[in-house]
């Protein structure tokens, strides 16, 4: 897909398959074969980030990510030039995939929330667009 064709429209939460112990211990996500589009080259997190701070404020040419949030909650608010939406992510067997061409911002953090980014490609400062009018051209 075109990055700059790609729209809010192409966002998708997708549903990680959840295994309940029967015995109480706990739950058990995977991500494996064909739960995600790509192939995950890099794999970060995001913790302790203030409540009043944000992160992301940036798009990629080529890149997608997968978030989720295995604690805790945030907000991903998203543009792809002409609409925005915010969603929030609250629960670690559900993800956020975000395609390329669209901008992000993470905000509201709520105490103790950790945000797990697998990304389809390794880190390239060149597949950054980190102004929001150079975001807008682009997408023109």
């Amino acid at each position: 897909m075109e990055s700059k064709k790609t729209t809010i429209d192409n966002l998708e939460l997708i549903e990680i398959p959840k295994i309940e112990d029967k015995k109480g211990r706990g739950n058990l996500s995977v991500i494996e074969k064909d739960c995600i589009p790509f192939s995950v080259k890099r794999v970060y997190y995001l913790y302790d980030v203030p409540s009043n701070a944000y992160r992301g404020g940036h798009a990629h040419k080529n890149l997608y990510q997968f978030l989720i949030a295995l604690s805790g909650s945030f907000d991903v608010v998203l543009d792809d030039g002409n609409q925005k939406t915010k969603i929030t992510l609250n629960k670690p067997n559900k993800g956020l995939l975000i395609p390329n061409g669209i901008w992000r911002e993470l905000e509201n953090f709520s105490s103790g929330s950790v945000c797990l980014v697998l990304a389809s490609e390794e880190y390239d400062e060149s597949d950054y667009i980190r102004k929001y009018k150079k975001f807008l051209s682009y997408k023109n």
